[in-house]
């Protein structure tokens, strides 16, 4: 049974930064896209970052590009998402994703296969 689990989420003020951690069992990690998604109160879960199994190819969501990096060490089985720049509004529930696809849908919650019971970030103004 696959299992990906989340840490690193806090409390942190505005311009500070985050990195967190997604430790992947239970699959073969590096056949699969891993995504990150978040999701605030009352929103729906929303795209952040996303990258290939080999770690060659990674998408951004445009609220993000420039501030936070999406990486993964496959030796390790653990996706990472380096956020710099945190503003109030990436205030949100984080969750890493996997599934076996890249393609034009890794934007889309929906076609995950997988999911962590995510890691909570805050950003005070």
């Amino acid at each position: 049974q696959a299992q990906l689990v989340e840490s690193g989420g806090g409390l942190v003020q505005a311009g500070g930064s985050l990195r967190l951690s997604c430790a992947a069992s239970g699959l073969s990690f590096s056949g699969y896209v891993m995504g990150w998604f978040r999701q605030a109160p009352g929103m729906e879960r929303e795209f952040v970052a996303a990258i290939s199994g080999i770690g060659g190819i990674t998408r951004y969501a445009e609220s993000v590009k420039g501030r936070f990096t999406i990486s993964r060490d496959n030796a390790k089985n653990t996706v990472y998402l380096q956020m710099n720049s945190l503003k109030p509004e990436d205030t949100a529930v984080y969750y890493c994703a996997a599934e076996r696809t890249w393609g034009p849908r890794v934007v889309t919650p929906g076609i995950y296969d997988y999911w962590g019971q995510g890691t909570q970030v805050t950003v005070s103004s």
